[in-house]
């Protein structure tokens, strides 16, 4: 496969914003030929999938202005560099930030690269158990976030009739259901 690689010659940030850079690699390929390449770099996240005792889903409905709606989802968020070594302490974070609840415990479920095309973005998945609403909620200052909880089942025919289109979600969602059920 070191046939396919290409070189990074050089580095640098074309835009700056809060929560992700977009950087040019200047890079050269296979072949010799150079060119820039952009993408969007930023930091790991974690995603939670909460259950609470019964076995409902604690859902958030949050503003997304990329897709110009109201977007149903599941906790998720930037790994803090404190939180780079315990991404369960992160998941637990996040949880408790965007929904006000707490996990009795959490179990990984997957790492993906959602889109390895455009971003270098890494997303941890987690399964959080015996979620109860304990903690208080600590929105950032750009989150318009609803929570509510649901049946299951519920989320699970969302994802099928597509209803639920955040792919964190879906992604949570699947491998709970290749794990666990």
């Amino acid at each position: 496969m070191d046939d396919l690689v290409w070189e990074t010659l050089g580095t640098e940030i074309d835009y700056r914003c809060p929560g992700f850079d977009v950087r040019r690699d200047e890079v050269q390929f296979p072949e010799g030929e150079t060119d820039g390449y952009h993408y969007v770099d930023e930091p790991p996240a974690v995603v939670v999938l909460p259950l609470t005792p019964d076995g409902d889903v604690v859902v958030i409905d949050e503003w997304r202005q990329a897709v110009g709606r109201t977007n149903r989802g599941i906790p998720a968020g930037t790994v803090e560099p404190e939180d780079r070594d315990d991404l369960k302490r992160a998941a637990a974070r996040e949880l408790a930030e965007e929904t006000g609840y707490e996990a009795d415990g959490f179990e990984r479920l997957t790492t993906v690269e959602p889109a390895n095309g455009v971003t270098n973005a890494v997303h941890h998945h987690f399964l959080a158990t015996g979620c109860e609403p304990t903690a208080e909620r600590d929105l950032d200052d750009n989150e318009s976030i609803a929570v509510e909880t649901v049946p299951y089942d519920d989320l699970l025919e969302a994802v099928i009739d597509d209803g639920l289109r955040d792919g964190r979600a879906v992604t949570a969602v699947t491998w709970y259901e290749l794990l666990y059920r």
